[in-house]
């Protein structure tokens, strides 16, 4: 099916490609599965397609030594209560500063898990919500959206777990752009044409699996 977009092997490295458009779910699915995500600025949603592509291979994650206290006494939940968790997001992140979560993304993403596109990966200390991920899985893989902290470690947590559960599956985890927290949990990058290739590939195969939120990881 042909995309609204403009092709993203063209598009500039570092800046967007397209801006403008609402984030109705048929938009964000042709947007996804051709390596495009939206970031909303200001009330004007911008879309990308970096050059280099973080990602992970799940197979590939480190767990750091310092972490394993945090996986032991943390749990983690998969798709328990998305709604709640990304009003979590939204709500934590503008304590500190504006962010681009803001309610038209929030109701956007809502109506994506509602399709079953859009999942959560939720982090409980002593049944409280500390923290987490979203995304959206297209095929094997993983769209990684946002992360969220407000217990320590409580998102490298959340994607760990992750990535074990996906590890077996032959996924591979989109984490959009780099930074050290994500190059300190093992992500790497790969030149866009190179993300672009194998996400043609993988959003075509399926899963592997039934329901996100009946994974079982394996963090041992």
């Amino acid at each position: 099916m042909k995309s609204i977009f403009p092709n993203p092997i063209t598009a500039p490295k570092d800046e967007p490609l397209a801006y403008g458009g609402d984030l109705s779910s048929e938009i964000l699915i042709d947007a996804y599965t051709h390596g495009i995500f939206p970031w909303p600025y200001d009330g004007v949603i911008f879309w990308h397609s970096p050059d280099p592509r973080a990602i992970f291979y799940p197979q590939n994650i480190k767990i750091q030594k310092s972490l394993r206290p945090f996986l032991r006494d943390y749990r983690v939940k998969f798709d328990y209560n998305f709604a709640n968790f990304i009003n979590f997001c939204k709500t934590q992140r503008e304590i500190k500063e504006p962010t681009w979560i803001d309610q038209n993304v929030v109701d956007s993403y809502i109506k994506m898990h509602e399709l079953g596109y859009a999942h959560s990966v939720e982090v409980y200390h002593q049944d409280r919500l500390i923290g987490g991920l979203y995304g959206l899985i297209f095929g094997k893989i993983f769209c990684g959206e946002s992360m969220i902290s407000v217990g320590k470690n409580a998102s490298k947590v959340a994607l760990i777990t992750l990535a074990k559960a996906l590890s077996k599956y032959d996924f591979i985890i989109d984490a959009q752009v780099m930074n050290s927290h994500l190059e300190f949990l093992g992500a790497q990058n790969i030149a866009r044409d190179e993300f672009l290739s194998l996400l043609k590939i993988k959003s075509n195969q399926p899963s592997g699996f039934t329901k996100f939120k009946d994974l079982e990881p394996n963090l041992e």
